[in-house]
């Protein structure tokens, strides 16, 4: 596993001030972060750095956070934090829905959205850590070291969590799920109003 040094983070924020702040923040815990403040610029970046996480803010500029979110997520399975101040469930929702992997809503600490990071490479690396690296159950493929998924030779696009949640089922067949498993310290992290709508569907 790789260590924070060498993880690199694109911030895209359009208020320069928290920009650098959060830039400043995730330098010292130790990753390499860039910045982008407007919605055309955060895909430029996202593409020519290839990022290991990226911090996207709501709105922006040109392109709105859900808008480069949809953008992303059609070709990348990049961890994405949204940050907003919008604080209704339903706007939580959207962004997740759209593929986001964490949501924080404005004001936040810097330090938070540091452990928020750290938690969610965390979370996106665990699923390779042991085992077979290549996992097959009928017409389901997931190959655990490239994070790819294939049903019928097809390739599907997860998201971070996603992919984590399918990696934790396939290679537990046969075993039952419950909410309090679910709920358990390995999944801190996960925000509360995509896991209990989730729940609410098991």
């Amino acid at each position: 596993m790789m260590g924070n040094a060498r993880r690199k983070v694109l911030v895209v924020e359009d208020d320069r001030k928290t920009a650098a702040s959060l830039k400043l923040y995730l330098e010292h815990g130790g990753y390499e972060t860039f910045l982008a403040y407007d919605g055309s610029a955060a895909l430029v970046a996202a593409r020519a750095q290839a990022p290991d996480l990226i911090v996207l803010d709501w709105m922006l500029p040109q392109l709105s956070g859900l808008d480069v979110c949809r953008a992303l997520r059609a070709e990348s399975s990049v961890p994405i934090i949204m940050l907003t101040a919008r604080a209704a469930e339903d706007d939580k929702l959207r962004g997740l829905d759209l593929g986001a992997d964490d949501y924080v809503t404005k004001p936040f600490s810097p330090r938070e959205l540091v452990a928020r990071v750290r938690a969610v490479l965390r979370r996106f690396e665990s699923p390779g850590d042991g085992g077979d690296a290549i996992l097959q159950r009928k017409e389901l493929v997931v190959d655990l070291q490239h994070h790819t998924v294939l049903i019928r030779g097809q390739a599907v696009t997860l998201t971070p969590t996603e992919f984590k949640l399918l990696a934790t089922l396939i290679k537990a067949p046969g075993q039952v799920f419950t909410r309090r498993r679910w709920s358990s310290r390995r999944w801190a992290g996960i925000t509360t109003g995509w896991s209990a709508r989730w729940m609410r569907t098991s």
